[in-house]
């Protein structure tokens, strides 16, 4: 398995099971996965048996408030190393970025964050498009970074506002937690002040972090090597097609290299820039219809079209039916 497509299995997870009155053999056996898991050094699984771990661990627990237990239960020893690091930031803002960078590190997840003087937005996306991620994933993402900065700061903290992609129930526990309703949106998103931001971190230590900093970087130029070119452009594609088409110059200085390296590295995969485009709005688009209300047009625009029509026909070109026509071949089951 490429390291960018593999969830990390922390041994912080047997800690944080036992916490909260469950038997991680329980799990790992209602799993079907290894009952040495835990124990294993380097322990990853791909994105099915991850989220068949998550489902498990729901049947387990069986207690709609399982995700607001885990924030609850969530302590130092729980984190992995890149989150540890971010504790030892000096506010919310620097350890955003800092998980943002190094969040491959441990799972498939695309964290954008958008710092204003007015806010910190923090929106979450999941990569793996083929597989929607249990709801109550989706929640424990949402409160672990609400919890992250209550940690950290000693404060109660509640952002301005939270999204997710279908209600948290129940809802009243949730906008307890938050300190404000949960709406939706397609991809889930926190909203701190910017005061709340820049609030400092007491666990902040500069000494830990320049510690941790060269064996992070080491871990990631180890992932970027062996993931294939393929999945870092599609990875980029992800980030720029909201902003309209992603040209190979972009995509190259996102990646740091030149564009000529970056098309003789995707012909050498049997894949050129046009093709990996192609095939990443092809699998966007059939994930939006399958998983999500929006029309044609907020999905062409999702995928970086200058028009919808545009999208339209290419769609067309893609599968041999309407995006409608999918939508409604999705939803049949068939």
């Amino acid at each position: 398995m490429s390291g960018s497509n593999v969830y990390t299995v922390s041994p912080g997870w047997k800690v944080l099971l036992r916490d909260l009155g469950i038997q991680p053999i329980g799990v790992l056996r209602r799993a079907g996965l290894p009952e040495d898991l835990f124990a294993r050094k380097n322990a990853v699984l791909d994105t099915s048996e991850y989220f068949r771990f998550w489902c498990a661990l729901e049947e387990s627990a069986d207690d709609p408030l399982l995700p607001l237990r885990i924030g609850s239960a969530i302590s130092v020893e729980t984190f992995d190393p890149p989150v540890f690091a971010a504790l030892c930031s000096p506010d919310l803002n620097t350890a955003l970025q800092r998980i943002a960078r190094h969040k491959k590190l441990l799972c498939p997840i695309v964290l954008h964050i958008d710092i204003t003087d007015q806010s910190t937005v923090l929106e979450i996306e999941w990569l793996d498009t083929a597989n929607e991620p249990p709801a109550s994933l989706v929640a424990v993402e949402l409160v672990f970074f609400v919890q992250l900065a209550r940690i950290a700061t000693r404060q109660q903290m509640y952002p301005l506002d939270v999204f997710a992609p279908l209600p948290l129930v129940p809802e009243g526990d949730y906008t307890r937690y938050f300190g404000v309703p949960v709406r939706q949106a397609r991809l889930p998103k926190i909203i701190f002040s910017a005061l709340d931001a820049q609030q400092p971190f007491l666990t902040s230590n500069e000494k830990m972090w320049e510690f941790f900093e060269p064996g992070l970087k080491k871990r990631l130029s180890e992932l970027e090597d062996c993931a294939t070119i393929a999945e870092r452009v599609s990875a980029v594609f992800l980030e720029l097609l909201p902003g309209g088409s992603p040209s190979v110059e972009a995509v190259s200085k996102k990646l740091f290299i030149s564009t000529r390296t970056l098309q003789r590295r995707l012909k050498k995969e049997g894949m050129s820039f046009q093709e990996l485009l192609h095939k990443t709005r092809e699998e966007l688009a059939t994930y939006y219809l399958k998983t999500s209300r929006l029309s044609g047009a907020e999905i062409s625009f999702l995928l970086g079209f200058e028009e919808p029509n545009s999208f339209f026909r290419a769609f067309h070109v893609w599968t041999g039916v309407t995006p409608e026509e999918m939508r409604k071949t999705l939803k049949d089951g068939y």
